[in-house]
């Protein structure tokens, strides 16, 4: 990746798409927001997952509770745990599936 505006660009199309992806899903006890490169995923319960990008790493950064994930960009375009736990498709997935208690697919 080239430039910070580059990042910014990819980035954001990437939560876009996460955004819609939980949109479709209609889950009705959360409330999801995008703005300035932070998705919000607010619960019925008060608890927020965060995912917000952090240009000057190039990475993206996901908080779920206690737990936190930092993804870095493969060379074939997916979002990897810098620690080897996963893409963040499915990191996110599992985290949303272990609070909702149900299997959530994105």
């Amino acid at each position: 990746m080239s430039s910070d505006i580059e990042f910014s660009k990819l980035t954001d199309s990437f939560m876009e798409k996460i955004l819609e992806s939980l949109i479709e899903e209609d889950l009705d006890e959360l409330d999801c927001d995008l703005a300035m490169g932070v998705l919000t995923i607010e619960f019925e319960d008060g608890t927020k997952f965060i995912m917000n990008r952090q240009t000057a790493a190039h990475q993206i950064w996901l908080a779920a509770g206690a737990s936190a994930w930092h993804f870095q960009q493969d060379e074939a375009g997916e979002w990897l745990d810098t620690k080897g736990r996963g893409p963040l498709q499915l990191v996110l997935e599992e985290v949303l599936s272990a609070k909702l208690g149900r299997p959530i697919s994105l």
